[in-house]
């Protein structure tokens, strides 16, 4: 259950919110499509749903026994969403086949391997290829298409346009909002990870996207929040493929992190645009070096 521990804790968080609203749960079948996971995960949540009292299943018989309370949920912070958990396992498996154009993908052996179902990696992968870095065969089969530099530079201008206007989105949120206790968070997480850096430089991409999200999501648009996932498969995942001087490259980029973070926090907009820019600056020359060393 270890990779799919996530998918398990997410579904099982899920059931419980159907179990606040009914006596009784649906088929197996109606479960694997309301939760969009496999059968064998929809059986793990029963499972636990017995083991701590709240259904009773016998066979095709599930009934409620109690209505869940705050502790029977997983924290949130242990869960993800599904979707997340999809671009995670998607990008682990291009990784690891070494991200080659012509390597391609399968969405019945991605899903299995999740411990999802395949309509929503099917639904992840047709949303992804819109950006024409996959292409679609027969056989649920999907192709890798490669990037290419000319990509890459439109890739950047427009993150560079949507960033700047989410950052400067960022400063005008109430003092009270959440976002500013989450960057705080944020801000001691890459104080951590920079104290550590020779043995946890690896870790830095994940807190690149947390990072990076947080500023998108204070735009409250839609569109830019959206485009944010191909953004962050391209910039927080392409440039591991070349390990050339990882350990220096996520120091520095830390750093400028840093800088960012406390301009947001100063809320003045010069500093925070001359801090997004450099940083911006910095990951289009590593991504645009990336390309030209891996072709």
């Amino acid at each position: 259950m270890a990779k799919q521990n996530t998918v398990f804790k997410d579904a099982y968080n899920r059931t419980l919110k159907l179990i606040e609203e009914t006596d009784a749960l649906p088929s197996e079948a109606e479960l694997c499509g309301m939760l969009s996971v496999s059968r064998t995960t929809v059986r793990a949540v029963l499972t636990r749903l017995g083991e701590v009292g709240l259904v009773a299943w016998d066979k095709r018989s599930k009934t409620v026994l109690r209505r869940p309370v705050v502790g029977d949920y997983f924290p949130d912070e242990e869960t993800n969403s599904l979707s997340d958990i999809i671009e995670r396992s998607f990008m682990r498996r291009i990784l690891a086949g070494g991200a080659q154009p012509g390597m391609q993908i399968n969405e019945l052996e991605l899903a299995r391997e999740i411990g999802i179902g395949t309509t929503s990696v099917r639904e992840f992968l047709i949303r992804f290829s819109r950006f024409g870095l996959i292409e679609k065969r027969p056989n649920s089969h999907w192709v890798l298409k490669g990037f290419t530099r000319e990509f890459a530079l439109e890739l950047t201008e427009v993150r560079e346009m949507f960033e700047l206007r989410s950052a400067m989105s960022f400063v005008k949120l109430a003092e009270e909002h959440p976002a500013w206790e989450e960057l705080r968070k944020v801000e001691a997480q890459h104080h951590a990870l920079l104290g550590d850096i020779d043995n946890r430089y690896t870790d830095f991409s994940e807190l690149d996207e947390r990072f990076h999200l947080l500023v998108q999501k204070a735009s409250s648009n839609r569109f830019i929040i959206d485009f944010y996932d191909i953004i962050a498969i391209v910039f927080h995942y392409h440039y591991q493929w070349n390990k050339t001087n990882a350990r220096a490259r996520n120091q520095r980029a830390l750093e400028e992190h840093l800088d960012y973070i406390r301009a947001l926090f100063s809320r003045d907009p010069s500093s925070i645009e001359r801090a997004c820019r450099q940083h911006l600056k910095s990951a289009r020359e590593t991504l645009l070096q990336s390309i030209q060393e891996t072709a």
